[in-house]
């Protein structure tokens, strides 16, 4: 375990290991299969890449998606591990060199779609190797059938046991209930594996769930203290999805939208500028999420309810990632029940699976209406026992209250029968509150014996009823006849008087505007915004210039132990969770300068307020060096202020800049010399060591970057 340790620490910067990591590893690293079950964030890639690092040979990891792959492959490079990803996107040429590199041994790490790995020619090739350290098959859960996340070609790995019958298997996902489990077992050939099953629980996200009542104006209230984060808002239908990105952004908060109507293009647009600005929300449908690695997404809200309660747990586990607090809010009404059952009367599959489908939905609905701990009742569905309430969902901060509603249901279900079992809520609370329209005339119910028996409750109190009834499955949506509300056989003890029957009661708006605005995501206090707004914009300029996400280089949760530590020398910065021996080297200094007022000074007026006044002094016709004297900073910073203000075209290129036309046109050419997007900085940098400092090619890529997206 020794040498797991080292790796741990001198590689990824961690000197510990979490949980089960530490055995998982011990038995992948001595040549064992593993089949390992472990929540989104609880550090599943380092169970094959530590061993993959330890053992001998290529390490080949199947990954379904594209950007889970490059994620993972830019990461590890960051690490300084040699990392590829050998998918459709490159050219039959750049496929061969990668051939070329992992024959002759350079490749550690080889990421590949399922589809790609089952092809004969590439089993072929890596059967000729002369070794092979591993093969991880992430995202496991795609082997299910019943999953919605199913891929076919999963089914084809389970050949890998025969094909190589030395080469250690590690299967992972991060939610798969017990039937699952044994599909992975058994469709992948993993029924000799050691299995490891880690809590599902995500101490660090706090959940909301409330009654829809005007949902935009209450997403608006939960977004409010949370301007600056990064969120995912999902929504069933991708007309929604359109309609809020907009209303969000006419809001005031910056929002994409997301799903599989858009242009591939676009969508691929969107996804990477979600992973490499700050504070963005995406709004998407579920078709976005899968191998989402982006660890700082603060919040995830559903404007609708989730189908099941294992893609409410996927979906909001893509909250807070790295540990820190994050929020999972939703509002939910009876009509995203409605519309969920309907979808699943009119989709194809056997009576069975049907079923199993609305088993699922009912395990939703009976969450969105718990009246005990949430998390207890989510882990209770993971067969998970945890034994207090957690303290750290609403049902448990909000002191939520019950009530008897043991005769206004009997009331609201005499209704329902009474009035022939085909008509709507609206139409049913009229007729218990007496209300004499020309719909309850033309059908003659102002005559029934329940014409006017519910004046004692409000008609949102009875609409709250009615959504409880169809939750709990006391009555049902009538799908083939007119979508009014039935009896179900499940009501009838009630009726009889065998039973009673408790519910939670909704929070007061007012009570529930004040809980969503409780922001749980609160990261820095006060004092400390000015020096980590400096840590921000210095890790923004190194992603930029390196072409990565900006948690590659840290971390939020790296950033922030840097903030409370203040490691004054590289000795003291090195014992930081996330820097390893690669980064230190790297960025050690760079942000030992912040913290110890170097540039920390620097930073945060750069950011802010000296900006205004180096638009003013470069129209005013002042060079860089000039600028830098006049506002007391260094020349690099006034660079990088120059590059931000090109990109954001509050500049020119030629009012910040005096350069001769044919090196401006040299420039220039360098970074169109490819094909795509144009190369990071440091791509370039060579060619033009001593003609010009490097702030002017960042100038120049920001100009040229502002010009594309136009």
């Amino acid at each position: 375990m020794f040498a797991a340790l080292r790796i741990l620490k001198d590689v990824f910067g961690y000197d510990a290991f979490r949980g089960n990591q530490a055995a998982i590893i011990d038995r992948v690293a001595g040549g064992g299969d593993a089949l390992v079950l472990m929540p989104t964030g609880g550090g599943k890639s380092l169970c094959y890449q530590v061993p993959g690092l330890l053992r001998e040979g290529l390490a080949v990891i199947v990954s379904p998606l594209i950007a889970l792959m490059d994620d993972q492959v830019a990461t590890l490079d960051e690490l300084g591990v040699a990392a590829v990803a050998l998918n459709s996107t490159l050219s039959a040429e750049e496929q061969r060199g990668i051939a070329e590199r992992v024959r002759r041994g350079e490749i550690k790490f080889l990421y590949l779609a399922p589809e790609r790995l089952v092809q004969p020619r590439m089993l072929d090739f890596l059967q000729r190797l002369p070794q092979l350290a591993l093969f991880a098959i992430d995202e496991a859960h795609c082997v299910s059938q019943w999953g919605h996340d199913f891929r076919p070609e999963y089914l084809q790995l389970g050949q890998l046991a025969e094909l190589f019958p030395g080469v250690p298997r590690i299967a992972l996902t991060a939610t798969a209930d017990m039937r699952t489990r044994e599909e992975i077992a058994q469709r992948l050939h993993l029924q000799e594996a050691e299995r490891f099953l880690s809590s599902f629980d995500r101490p660090n996200i706090f959940y909301r769930i409330q009654p829809k009542d005007q949902p935009r104006k209450q997403l608006l209230a939960f977004l409010a203290a949370r301007k600056g984060d990064a969120g995912i808002v999902y929504c069933l239908s991708r007309k929604k999805v359109e309609e809020v990105a907009e209303f969000l952004s006419a809001q005031g908060f910056p929002a994409l939208p997301y799903h599989a109507g858009l242009p591939n293009e676009l969508r691929a647009y969107n996804q990477k500028r979600f992973l490499n600005e700050e504070g963005l929300i995406m709004v998407a449908t579920i078709a976005f999420g899968m191998g989402i690695d982006k660890p700082n997404v603060r919040f995830v809200c559903h404007m609708d309810l989730p189908k099941s309660l294992e893609a409410y747990y996927q979906e909001t586990g893509r909250a807070g990632r790295d540990g820190l607090p994050a929020d999972a809010w939703m509002a939910y009404g009876l009509q995203d029940v409605v519309f969920l059952k309907q979808m699943l009367a009119n989709s194809e599959g056997d009576e069975r699976h049907k079923r199993i489908e609305q088993h699922k939905l009912d395990a939703m609905l009976a969450l969105c209406e718990e009246t005990r701990c949430r998390r207890q009742a989510l882990l209770a569905y993971f067969d998970e026992v945890l034994e207090k309430p957690c303290g750290h969902c609403d049902t448990c901060v909000d002191n939520v209250q019950t009530w008897d509603a043991t005769e206004p249901a009997r009331q609201a279900l005499s209704a329902i029968y009474r009035s022939g079992q085909r008509y709507g809520v609206g139409h049913l609370v009229d007729i218990l509150l007496g209300r004499e329209n020309d719909k309850i005339r033309a059908s003659g119910h102002q005559h029934l014996p329940v014409f006017g028996i519910g004046k004692a409750l409000t008609e949102g109190d009875w609409r709250t009823l009615f959504r409880q009834l169809v939750a709990r499955g006391l009555a049902d949506v009538d799908l083939e006849g007119y979508g009014g509300l039935r009896l179900t056989d499940a009501c009838r003890p009630l009726l009889r008087g065998e039973v009673t029957l408790e519910l939670r009661r909704d929070l007061k708006p007012q009570q529930a505007a004040k809980a969503s605005g409780s922001s749980a995501s609160q990261l820095v206090r006060g004092e400390e915004r000015e020096q980590w707004e400096a840590l921000r914009a210095l890790r923004r300029k190194l992603a930029e210039e390196h072409s990565v996400p900006p948690y590659v280089i840290f971390p939020d949760s790296t950033l922030l132990e840097m903030l409370r530590s203040q490691p004054r020398s590289l000795s003291e910065m090195a014992q930081v969770s996330g820097v390893g021996a690669r980064k230190l080297e790297r960025y050690g200094e760079a942000f030992l300068d912040v913290l110890n007022g170097g540039a920390s000074a620097e930073a945060p007026r750069a950011v802010t307020d000296l900006r205004h006044e180096l638009v003013s002094l470069a129209r005013a016709g002042m060079t860089p060096a000039q600028i830098a004297g006049q506002l007391n900073c260094g020349e690099k910073s006034v660079y990088n202020l120059l590059a931000e203000a090109i990109a954001s075209q509050q500049l020119s290129l030629e009012q910040a800049l005096d350069l001769p036309e044919e090196l401006l046109g040299e420039i220039q050419d360098a970074f169109l010399d490819g094909e795509g997007e144009l190369p990071p900085v440091a791509a370039v940098a060579e060619q033009f060591a001593g003609q010009v400092p490097e702030g002017v090619l960042h100038c120049v890529r920001a100009a040229l970057q502002a010009e594309f997206e136009a």
